[in-house]
């Protein structure tokens, strides 16, 4: 029985498995003998935060953590360096090394908000592929034909569009797929965008000869904000997990009533039976979709910080959204007397541009003291002002 439960939490929401007997019987032998068994996840570490994409994979792996598993966290401070391939219509910018290790900082730390320390170990893929040296770099390549690199679908579709691809963008996944030979991973967990570069680590297991041949467990990637494309920072339509709380629920809040069902099978930790509760109770009109989506944006936004917190973010935001008064912590600055509001608004960070200003006093979007102004030439003298575009967006200046 404890068994199927394991496997039960193992298979939630996962987009594919390969070689699911094996990662049964691993887990099976842990709960009859106690002996682990090692389940590697990647990360390349070419920006500073995580966001809620990543922690889509992080679940899966502490849910394998309470079933036996000791976790290699592998920080991929030598391949970030070249930049994942995977996806991508051009060739990456290189990272520096100093970039790299000081992101790799952030990563670590942020981990552990939902991963075990006890049950994890941190790696780092630059001791074995730094000490490969050029003669094993030659070997490694020997071994997975050019032919078969073009058959993965972005290189081939940039290959047919006559658009560059680096050597180096080549050796991305055999480097990827030589770390489980290094690390002798008996599971690799990764998103369905990185098939390839699981099943190299397979097959460069049996190609060295290590005994092993891991397992692999896909999950689906998560769409961001925008409900259509992967979460990103680099599109904007992300929620960091080391945002502000009153951020993080009222991004959560801000997804479409469709999308939040996807969230909630990926995100929560409720079991599927009170999600599907949830669901029906919302088709059937006994419970509003917003008060489903507030549920999980109080989950989420506790699981990153408390629950009082989260229940604090909640009431800030009633406050704000429903009530339309100021927020109380937003951020203060200092301006000289005369300046024009638009590029006020740019100097505080609410407007992106003075065009953009411009557009927004046009449409009514922006308020000084909760009063919509109108007049795009308008000038600030001295005094206090709360400066506010749109529901979400504050400042507070002291025009000197």
């Amino acid at each position: 029985m404890i068994l199927k439960e394991a496997m039960d939490e193992i298979s939630r929401g996962i987009a594919e498995i390969i070689d699911r007997e094996k990662i049964e019987n691993l887990i099976k032998t842990y709960l009859q003998e106690g002996k682990e068994y090692s389940v590697k996840i990647g990360f390349d570490p070419t920006a500073a935060d995580l966001h809620l994409g990543h922690t889509v994979l992080l679940q899966k792996i502490a849910s394998f953590q309470k079933y036996g598993a000791k976790v290699q966290l592998l920080i991929g401070d030598f391949t970030a360096m070249i930049g994942d391939p995977t996806g991508k219509s051009e060739t990456r910018k290189s990272l520096t090394r100093e970039v790299v290790l000081e992101n790799s900082k952030s990563y670590q730390e942020q981990v552990f908000k939902i991963l075990d320390p006890e049950k994890t170990e941190v790696v780092f893929n630059s001791t074995w592929l730094d000490a490969l040296g050029a003669s094993g770099l030659v070997g490694l390549t020997t071994l997975f034909p050019v032919a078969r690199m073009l058959e993965r679908d972005d290189f081939e579709k940039r290959y047919k569009a006559g658009q560059s691809i680096s050597i180096s963008e080549f050796l991305y996944p055999l480097l990827q797929g030589y770390d489980s030979v290094e690390l002798k991973s008996d599971i690799e967990l990764g998103g369905t965008d990185q098939k390839f570069n699981l099943l190299m680590g397979r097959q460069l297991q049996r190609s060295y000869g290590t005994g092993k041949e891991q397992a692999i467990l896909m999950m689906p990637i998560l769409e961001g904000l925008d409900g259509v494309q992967k979460m990103s920072k680099s599109l904007g339509n992300f929620i960091g997990i080391t945002e502000p709380a009153k951020d993080i629920y009222a991004k959560v809040l801000s997804i479409s009533d469709e999308l939040m069902w996807r969230y909630y099978e990926l995100l929560s930790q409720k079991s599927l039976v009170d999600i599907a509760e949830f669901k029906e109770n919302v088709a059937n009109g006994t419970l509003h979709p917003k008060s489903a989506k507030e549920n999980l944006a109080l989950e989420i936004t506790a699981r990153f910080y408390d629950a009082s917190i989260a229940q604090g973010a909640k009431e800030e935001f009633d406050n704000v959204f429903k009530s339309n008064l100021i927020p109380s912590d937003i951020k203060e600055f200092d301006i000289e007397d005369g300046v024009w509001i638009c590029k006020a608004l740019v100097d505080v960070g609410i407007e992106p541009s003075t065009s953009q200003a411009r557009r927004d006093i046009k449409q009514g979007a922006v308020r000084i003291d909760q009063d919509k102004i109108s007049d795009e030439k308008m000038n600030l003298s001295v005094g206090e002002y709360i400066l506010q575009v749109g529901k979400r967006k504050f400042a507070k200046v002291r025009v000197k």
